[in-house]
């Protein structure tokens, strides 16, 4: 029985382009795929499914020139049943309610899958940060947040930094919800500068924790660092921070694939170096001891882990069948489209997927939201102990269930982190 659902939902995953890079359908087919293998009923499916809370505000901002521009902003709170939402805010001109409700859903099932008291939300403006300025920035993110005042806070929805947005970005979001309470409201953002309440070792967490998962899967290979070859998609804060600490364990670095080129080098990469070349030239290419690659090239080279740390919609249904690594880290949110994931199945190739593989941020921001609560902060060791403490069990916890189910990583993630959200549910009830 489960083969023919399971085919049902897949040749569901098969669409046209469009809808294929449409990440709330592929978030859809999954969790549907899920919910039936748990056999939910319509009820809680209906529930699971919708979105707590769409918000979309219109946010006029003067410009550098005296010119009114208006901004879009989205905001969306997918669940509050294990917690308050939590979820990043990203700037950028492709920002799409359906990108931000797919977003929002990944943050709930992650959350669960980590099994931190937070539901999922996430937020979004329409604009392009590279063409604006610090001052507009701050004008737009202050506007947001006061459009937001309402709907966000400590015990309701604690943002985070996510795509051109950063710890500035949380300062600014934190001093107008705090202006707006008349009094200094730390635990309303995470992701904030060390001084502003910030927790040691958050800029580091997600990669990080990445490195921790691919830790976790050599050994079910029986591979060891030294002789594990890594491509890492992305060198911003998630891919830099990845192949800076796994360079450090020992894996070996051979490929960095960035927006205009990648560097190759068969006997590993200098990470260091390359982000001192980076800093000093802007570009990752021209690295000395390494070889220039087309990026849609170097994405396909044999290795051991491939690990996509950019964007969604890196491996499709076009290019699956080309990927040539042993283990796919998704160090970014939705790097796989589901209509890809039955290639990769069919493939082998074992996915530690990115509800899991990228949790580090969001359970280092937990950590931080405690640490504001309590107003006592931990040092960096302790953080990093109960990082590696909580995603070493959730990764056994994934794989177990996938052996147990008979299933994917994936799929046994959104099944795993389903039933603890419906659990929740269950136990609370439907007020009425």
């Amino acid at each position: 029985m489960w083969a023919e659902v399971s085919e049902m939902i897949l040749e569901e995953a098969t669409p046209s382009t469009d809808q294929e890079l449409n990440p709330w359908h592929a978030a859809e087919i999954r969790f549907d795929e899920a919910a039936e293998r748990l056999g939910l009923d319509d009820g809680l499916r209906k529930i699971l499914r919708s979105p707590a809370t769409e918000i979309t505000v219109h946010i006029p901002v003067q410009l550098d020139d005296g010119r009114l521009e208006v901004f879009t902003g989205y905001r969306v709170q997918h669940s509050i049943a294990r917690g308050p939402a939590k979820g990043g805010i990203r700037f950028a001109p492709d920002v799409t309610l359906d990108e931000v409700r797919a977003l929002a859903s990944w943050m709930t099932w992650k959350c669960a899958v980590v099994n931190i008291p937070f539901g999922g939300a996430k937020g979004g403006v329409v604009c392009d940060p590279s063409v604006l300025s610090q001052g507009e920035l701050e004008r737009i993110t202050r506007r947001y947040t006061a459009e937001l005042i309402d709907f966000i806070g400590p015990e309701r929805d604690v943002p985070a930094p996510d795509m051109n947005t950063n710890e500035q970005t949380m300062a600014w979001i934190m001093d107008t919800y705090s202006m707006h309470k008349r009094s200094t409201v730390t635990a309303v953002v995470t992701g904030k500068p060390f001084q502003l309440g910030g927790s040691r070792g958050r800029r580091e967490a997600t990669g990080r924790g990445c490195m921790i998962v691919a830790l976790q899967a050599l050994r079910k290979f029986g591979l060891e660092p030294n002789e594990t070859r890594v491509v890492i998609q992305g060198f911003g804060n998630v891919g830099g921070m990845a192949a800076k600490l796994m360079a450090r364990a020992g894996f070996k670095i051979v490929c960095v694939i960035e927006v205009d080129g990648a560097v190759y080098n068969p006997h590993g990469l200098d990470i260091p170096a390359l982000m001192a070349h980076r800093a000093e030239t802007g570009s990752i290419l021209d690295f000395k001891e390494a070889e220039n690659l087309p990026r849609e090239e170097a994405l396909y080279l044999d290795c051991d882990i491939l690990l996509p740390a950019a964007k969604e919609n890196v491996i499709t249904s076009h290019n699956a069948d080309r990927i040539r690594a042993k283990i796919l880290c998704e160090g970014a949110n939705g790097p796989t489209t589901a209509a890809a994931d039955r290639i990769l199945e069919e493939r082998k190739i074992f996915v530690v997927p990115d509800i899991l593989a990228n949790a580090g941020g969001v359970t280092v921001s937990y950590f931080e939201w405690v640490q504001d609560r309590e107003g006592f902060f931990w040092n960096e060791q302790l953080v990093n102990g109960r990082l590696e403490e909580i995603m070493v069990n959730s990764f056994r916890d994934v794989v177990a269930y996938a052996e147990k189910h008979g299933v994917n990583n994936r799929t046994a993630a959104y099944m795993l982190a389903l039933d603890r959200v419906a659990f929740a549910i269950k136990l609370r009830g439907i007020y009425a």
